[in-house]
């Protein structure tokens, strides 16, 4: 054994005993979607006194922290977003409606003195009487009341706490206790009350929260006039229920926002759909994962065997990763987890394709030899292929949001992960294999020993693809308007994340056809309302923004048609969100074409870098053209779809041009239509192997996945097919186009170079 080699050995030990031992102590953190739950986004407003600036949303987190904390919610989360966005995560809370009105309320705690009586009718809240400083607002019993400017706020109040007092039968209070120079102001509040005869509206203290008088306790007759209440300590007492008492105290203890918050969006997922999204996903990724073995093991026999070893090392890697970086796995991660381990076979794949050719060509005469030779000339195009794939990741996180962001994050660590398993893990394994005597005796047991199915009838019948690239740039022309059309004559159905609105899904004992339930919801007054089947016994609503009251009558008439009925998720999308992620999923793909062309234009030149973009920009428009004219929803999941077909795709176009590359070396005064022929028919079994691995996990991810996964699998089913093709025959032919109109006297790529 080499020196390398006993590095590389000790290196796949010790990532393997790390992973293990991080898999084992470290657990995996589920997002909501997963483990059922509330999401809130909450974004800070401006007002005339006080700007949403990031000042403000910093104080107003630690606000909402101390609110949640009071919530008694296990392992809450409460992160920033942006400059003026908070977002809040509160694992097992199925009715957000408490929650949200608890950390949305501003909570503006007011001590006033009581001027006297007002007449006439009720006003809106917050009514500023002629008088500076004077407010009129009813107390608890509907009563007018004029009251003199504030004299306290919440800033003097030290803390509060929701207690009964069964000894008196007063029932529950909230008590107050004020700090520093509240205490002496509470005194002479509370002393000039007492100046005015018992029983006169004159002698009651008003306590205001966010407008609303919630209490207005006459001084007790044994307080002197200008002496007041001493001690710093008050009870607020108005007939509470527990659950209002215990909130009251909340939020006084939290203290006020300094400026309002506006739910912006807000998710719930209960418990039930995440743990079926969690079976089904490992259903998919054990059924997906098994046929790809079998695909693989009946390509590459042993080295197909140790391929699965490394795919299984690939698996512990990713989730320790996953578990020591703290990220959140989410559904849409949990999709590209099963999603990687296709890339993963890629790699291996590129080996073991160039380890045959070299064994063919009897260039390398023994099966180690030749796999040495594999992972050295594979290497090229393993790292361009996987940076490819980590630039559509990066955008992802950077400028996706939410569960998508996960989805990035997850991908991500897939594709390094799938690096090491394939370029050190399987090397390891597969070099040691090939240097065993029995196998040296029987090399057609290693799998490289032979050229394979796709290779033999390619040889045999030498097809020249390249011979009129035009009429494959028609085919695809034709194609790409065919679906686009759909674009035109169907419309895109954007979902409530990108319109704003809210969507409900409910499960029903009985099955709702979805007609039916449409025109119940019009007859309820929501004619506008989108209804579709989900799985045998689900239905989606999805209308324009509700008022909890509203959500109500939705639900209810849900019920009325499928009997017990439960609300398995529930998304608000306000529609300037809606309007910001649209436009931020624009620039995801514009940026993500215009990075892909940077990158292939440093690797390859303009003339190839250019061939793939416009292979990419053909996928990305055929695949929305579908989704078009089959109804499917263009949201957050279909984002993720495209960026990921459009790593895939640039995947195929790099492995074809890094051939070109190579054979352009060798001979740099061959025609490039004939040298990308040869490089088409040469890259063709690792295209069909690859595609093969890919389409056993998305098939098993469509089929296996749930309602959730669904539309996304079958993006990436088509995306994968579309992108197949358009690498050998959309960037092909558009490279050798460009090449010839460039002149006779300029190469493609301009001077043959190394790497």
């Amino acid at each position: 054994m080499t020196r390398s080699q006993r590095v590389r050995a000790l290196l796949a030990l010790a990532v393997i005993a790390l992973s293990l031992y991080a898999a084992v102590a470290v657990p995996v953190r589920l997002g909501l979607d997963l483990r059922g739950g509330t999401q809130i986004v909450l974004e800070t407003r401006s007002t005339p006194t006080a700007d949403a600036d990031s000042a403000a949303t910093d104080r107003a987190l630690e606000v909402l922290r101390g609110r949640v904390d009071a919530l008694g919610v296990a392992e809450p989360t409460i992160v920033r977003s942006g400059s003026n966005r908070i977002i809040v995560e509160l694992p097992g809370v199925q009715d957000p409606k408490q929650a949200a009105d608890v950390l949305g309320r501003t909570a503006q705690l007011t001590f006033h003195s009581v001027l006297g009586e007002a007449d006439g009718s009720s006003p809106s809240k917050g009514a500023e009487s002629k008088g500076a400083g004077e407010r009129v607002l009813p107390d608890e019993s509907g009563q007018l009341l004029r009251l003199k400017a504030a004299s306290l706020t919440g800033k003097d109040v030290k803390g509060a706490e929701s207690q009964f007092d069964q000894q008196n039968g007063a029932g529950w209070h909230v008590t107050l206790d004020f700090r520093n120079a509240g205490r002496d102001g509470w005194a002479r509040l509370t002393g000039e009350a007492a100046c005015h005869p018992a029983g006169t509206p004159a002698r009651r203290v008003a306590i205001v929260l966010d407008d609303t008088v919630i209490s207005s306790p006459q001084v007790d007759p044994s307080v002197a006039c200008r002496s007041g209440i001493g001690g710093g300590s008050t009870q607020i007492t108005g007939a509470f229920s527990d659950t209002e008492a215990r909130e009251l105290a909340l939020l006084i203890s939290g203290g006020a926002l300094p400026v309002p918050v506006e739910t912006v969006e807000q998710r719930v997922v209960g418990p039930t759909l995440g743990a079926q999204a969690i079976t089904a996903s490992a259903w998919a990724a054990a059924l997906g994962t098994a046929l790809t073995a079998l695909f693989i093991i009946a390509v590459y026999r042993l080295m197909g065997v140790l391929a699965t070893v490394a795919l299984a090392c690939y698996g512990l890697i990713s989730y320790a990763a996953l578990a020591v970086l703290g990220a959140t796995l989410t559904l849409p991660g949990l999709a590209g987890f099963v999603l990687a381990i296709g890339m993963a076979v890629d790699a291996n794949v590129l080996v073991f394709e160039r380890a045959r050719e070299e064994y063919a060509s009897r260039h390398r005469p023994t099966p180690r030899s030749a796999l040495a030779a594999g992972f050295r000339n594979a290497f090229s195009a393993i790292a361009d292929s996987n940076i490819t794939t980590l630039i559509a990741a990066g955008l992802l996180f950077f400028l996706a949001s939410g569960p998508v962001r996960g989805f990035g994050v997850t991908l991500g660590i897939g594709v390094l992960a799938s690096m090491v398993s394939a370029l050190v893990i399987t090397r390891v394994l597969a070099e040691y294999a090939a240097a065993r005597p029995a196998l040296r005796r029987r090399p057609r047991v290693t799998g490289i020993a032979h050229t394979g199915v796709v290779r033999d009838r390619l040889d045999q019948r030498a097809p020249d693809l390249m011979r009129r690239p035009r009429r494959w740039l028609a085919a695809s022309g034709v194609v790409l308007v065919l679906a686009a059309s759909g674009i035109a004559v169907r419309g895109l159905e954007f979902g409530v994340e990108f319109t704003g609105g809210r969507l409900i899904e409910y499960s029903t004992t009985t099955p709702v056809d979805p007609d039916r339930a449409r025109s119940a919801l019009t007859d309820a007054g929501f004619p506008q309302a989108v209804v579709q089947s989900s799985g045998d016994t689900g239905l989606t609503v999805r209308t324009d923004r509700l008022t909890d009251a509203e959500e109500t009558t939705v639900t209810d008439t849900v019920r009325d048609l499928g009997g017990k009925t439960e609300k398995v998720r529930d998304e608000l999308i306000g529609p300037s969100l809606g309007k910001e992620l649209r436009q931020g999923a624009l620039i995801a793909l514009a940026v993500a074409l215009g990075a892909q062309l940077l990158y292939l234009a440093a690797r390859f030149r303009m003339v190839f870098g250019t061939a793939a973009v416009v292979a990419l920009a053909h996928d990305v428009l055929i695949l929305t053209g579908v989704f078009a004219w089959l109804g499917k929803p263009i949201d957050g999941l279909f984002l993720a779809a495209v960026l990921t077909v459009i790593g895939y795709s640039v995947n195929d176009s790099v492995v074809v041009f890094d051939r070109i590359r190579e054979l352009r070396r060798r001979d740099a005064k061959a025609p490039l239509a004939r040298v990308t022929n040869q490089a088409v028919i040469q890259t063709l079994p690792r295209t069909v192997n690859t595609g093969m691995g890919a389409a056993f996990i998305l098939t098993a991810l469509a089929l296996l996945g749930g309602d959730s996964l669904t539309d996304f699998a079958l993006a990436l089913l088509i995306g994968l097919a579309v992108g197949t093709y358009s690498s050998v025959f959309t960037a092909a032919p558009v490279a050798i186009e460009l090449h010839r109109h460039r002149g006779p006297g300029r190469r493609a790529g301009g001077r043959a170079r190394k790497g």
